[in-house]
């Protein structure tokens, strides 16, 4: 198998912190004209996040909390860490529920990305979610949040005034936002 012309033999590696949610390392890798270099990595067990919609898509369920790295609260899409070898799908309906007490009767997803490629290794898998039941919140301990559902006018409304900004809501609201145009076409 011939590798990539740009790839990075790694020739080392450190682990220099191991946490709840994240481990950083640092590899010392060759460089593809064969000098080295240095990289510091996160490394994250994977996440989970969902575009719940209600009133027939007419409505997006979200949750705000206070985000201590941003030392501001953030209005986002329901979302989770994965615990170790969990199934996405699961995890996913998992978050759904905990944090805003409804369960999907489907969950499809949508799309499987990364969150910061330059230093981590994130993956997070988005599902959509239309057919959705009322059950009960169960946060986890440290969780402390509001859900509520809004327009699509109000979540454009809510990214100008900078309470959406993280990358999986900004996502999610424009996969809505297509999903909606696209159903504004059909006969």
């Amino acid at each position: 198998m011939s590798e990539h012309p740009f790839y990075e033999e790694t020739l080392s590696s450190k682990s220099i912190f191991s946490g709840r949610m994240i481990d950083l390392q640092v590899d010392t890798v060759r460089l593809p004209d064969g000098r080295t270099a240095t990289r510091e990595i996160v490394r994250h067990p994977g996440a989970v996040a969902v575009l719940a919609l209600l009133d027939g898509g007419r409505r997006m369920l979200v949750v705000e909390q206070y985000r201590k790295p941003l030392e501001k609260t953030q209005v986002e899409i329901p979302a989770g860490k994965l615990e170790a070898g969990e199934d996405p799908l699961a995890a996913a309906a998992r978050e759904l529920e905990e944090e805003t007490g409804y369960r999907a009767k489907s969950l499809e997803l949508l799309h499987t990305f990364s969150t910061s490629p330059g230093f981590a290794d994130e993956i997070i898998h988005l599902y959509i979610a239309d057919q959705l039941e009322e059950g009960t919140v169960r946060l986890d301990d440290e969780e402390f949040l509001t859900s509520e559902a809004i327009s699509l006018d109000e979540a454009w409304e809510y990214i100008r005034d900078g309470r959406i900004g993280d990358a999986k809501t900004l996502l999610a609201v424009y996969a809505w936002q297509q999903r909606l145009a696209a159903e504004a076409r059909l006969p």
